[in-house]
């Protein structure tokens, strides 16, 4: 049984308290505990799939961990993307890898991609800062149930992925539906449709 901490909490206590079983996040030093529905992991389980097809098929130095940690320039906040690719030759640069399995460096880190829960608020606002701010390339919100604010997916709402690009320090957006095909800086040989995404929440192979 793992003894709650005092809030708030530091990045350093966080990795040493965190348990090994569980998907636990640090948001400006508070510890969130990430409970995703059935129809959350097959979308994320598909993306993995898809995305490691590309990775052994075209021999890139990329691996997708299932746990690994993304520690913010904030120091207060900690983490564990849906889908976490990382590069695999910069990892000797950060220091935290072999000890935590986290990572803290944008040259790690070529693509993120959130699955959208009803906390979509954190993948919109909070997530967008930080990746931002870290100097993440490329940022998916794969919103397949069309939780998020008008604002972000227009009006009515639909299932929408939002692909972030960093152009000049700042997130440039595009976004697709349907039979959209995904266009990733990461993967440009990537052949996959927003509705090919948004059926594995159905179970469609």
């Amino acid at each position: 049984m793992f003894e709650p901490l005092v809030e708030p909490v530091t990045f350093e206590e966080f990795i040493e308290w965190k348990p090994e079983n569980g998907r636990y996040e640090l948001h400006k030093g508070v510890i969130v505990e990430m409970q995703p529905t059935g129809d959350h992991e097959l979308v994320r389980a598909f993306l993995i799939r898809e995305l490691n097809f590309e990775i052994r098929s075209r021999n890139m130095a990329y691996t997708i961990p299932s746990q690994a940690l993304v520690k913010a320039v904030d120091k207060k906040s900690g983490y564990i993307p849906d889908v976490l690719v990382l590069n695999l030759p910069n990892l000797v640069n950060e220091p935290l890898w072999k000890k935590s399995s986290t990572v803290s460096h944008a040259e790690s880190i070529p693509l993120i991609v959130e699955v959208v829960s009803t906390n979509w608020r954190d993948d919109y606002f909070l997530k967008f800062a930080e990746y931002e701010e870290m100097g993440i390339l490329e940022y998916w919100i794969v919103d397949y149930a069309a939780l998020g604010g008008k604002r972000f997916i227009g009006s009515p709402k639909q299932p929408t992925i939002s692909v972030y690009k960093l152009i000049e320090g700042e997130y440039q957006i595009t976004q697709f539906h349907g039979s959209d095909q995904i266009e990733s800086l990461t993967f440009p040989e990537l052949s996959l449709t927003a509705e090919q995404i948004f059926g594995a929440a159905l179970g469609e192979p």
